[in-house]
């Protein structure tokens, strides 16, 4: 059985939340999946998404 891999055909790293954002935060422009040429690119992506999150979050709170 092959183990899974973080490695796209392209040779590119992914990765992809277990879990869909929000729709108010998928419309904000957060992604689910992201790729990168390496696996600090990988952590950076995954950061600026949820720093998307995090924003959209935050100002759905305020406005309420």
């Amino acid at each position: 059985m092959p183990k899974p891999s973080l490695l796209t055909d392209a040779g590119r790293f992914w990765a992809t939340r277990e879990r869909p954002f929000p729709r108010a935060v998928g419309d904000a422009g957060a992604h689910r999946s992201v790729d990168a040429d390496d696996l600090v690119g990988l952590c950076q992506a995954i950061a600026a998404q949820e720093g998307v999150a995090e924003r959209r979050c935050r100002f759905v709170r305020t406005t309420r």
